[in-house]
């Protein structure tokens, strides 16, 4: 008899929910960066094994804020949720849980979706602080379960597999044995890049830029010739992306050139040009044109 499910991983910006997904697939599915609010898009990352499917859904940050970028974040994760076999609400335990995220994984709780809370960043958190946040959660009575890892560096994932695989159900094979991801490699190319940039620039830019990949083609020689606009929120943002002699807008293109042909198995060449759309976070025709239209949701 063959077992599928559809699990939802949610959690507050920067907990670990896109280095969780790539542990569980154990490929680079989703962008991962230590900046919260990495991921804008529903991230689907597939576990395959011999007689079961598994499908994840990474989804944005839990967050608050008014714009039609948050709105469609925001949007993203209800509807991932609503639809889930089961939810992983994934918490930092290197930090203190507060009172307002305790209410809320409570809520899920006592939703009809099993929940399962994952305890993460085991390696980086305090003994003494990780077992107070573990503690706490004796007294959700209807958790499915609560497992404490480091999906950084592997640590207890199997055991989470283990719990996840119980959600599986009857079911069809949704994707085919050799797909992790339902995405486009269009589709990844641009989170790459807007990984890079994350990574590279400066802490007041990176929630600023957009990126829209305008041509993906493959040539007859095997060679995929992407171009790229890193879409830039303020004027005064474009020089620093540049850097002094384009070393910046360099060091972003061979980083994710890098990553895109060890993804692709083609060699790539990447031009990437920076615009500036002011407050393009609000403008739905720019939202739309980068992939964030909360319509297709």
């Amino acid at each position: 008899m063959y077992k599928s499910c559809f699990i939802s991983i949610i959690g507050k910006p920067n907990a670990g929910k896109s280095t969780l997904l790539n542990a569980f697939v154990g490929e680079k599915v989703s962008i991962v960066s230590w900046r919260p609010q990495t991921t804008r898009n529903i991230i689907t990352g597939i576990m395959h094994g011999d007689d079961y499917q598994i499908v994840f859904l990474d989804t944005p940050g839990l967050q608050q804020g008014k714009s039609m970028l948050n709105e469609y974040m925001s949007k993203s994760v209800r509807s991932a949720s609503e639809d889930a076999d089961g939810i992983i609400y994934v918490v930092d335990g290197s930090k203190p849980i507060g009172e307002d995220e305790y209410r809320l994984i409570k809520k899920y709780s006592e939703a009809k979706t099993p929940l399962i809370v994952v305890v993460n960043k085991t390696d980086e958190a305090d003994k003494e602080r990780l077992v107070n946040n573990m503690l706490r959660f004796n007294d959700f009575d209807k958790l499915t379960a609560v497992v404490p890892v480091s999906a950084r560096n592997g640590n207890n994932v199997d055991a989470l597999k283990q719990e996840v695989k119980k959600l599986l159900k009857e079911g069809e094979r949704y994707y085919s044995e050799d797909m992790i991801t339902d995405k486009t490699l269009r589709f990844m190319a641009q989170e790459i890049i807007r990984e890079k940039a994350l990574k590279y620039l400066d802490k007041e830019i990176p929630h600023g830029i957009g990126v829209s990949v305008t041509r993906y083609e493959l040539r007859e020689s095997g060679l995929a010739d992407i171009e790229v606009d890193i879409i830039a929120v303020k004027q005064s943002h474009k020089p620093i992306i540049i850097g002094k002699n384009g070393e910046m807008l360099k060091k972003i293109a061979t980083a994710a050139r890098e990553d895109i042909e060890k993804l692709s198995g083609e060699k790539v060449f990447l031009r990437i040009w920076v615009k500036v759309r002011e407050d393009w976070q609000d403008n739905y025709n720019i939202i739309k044109e980068l992939g964030y239209d909360k319509t297709e949701i």
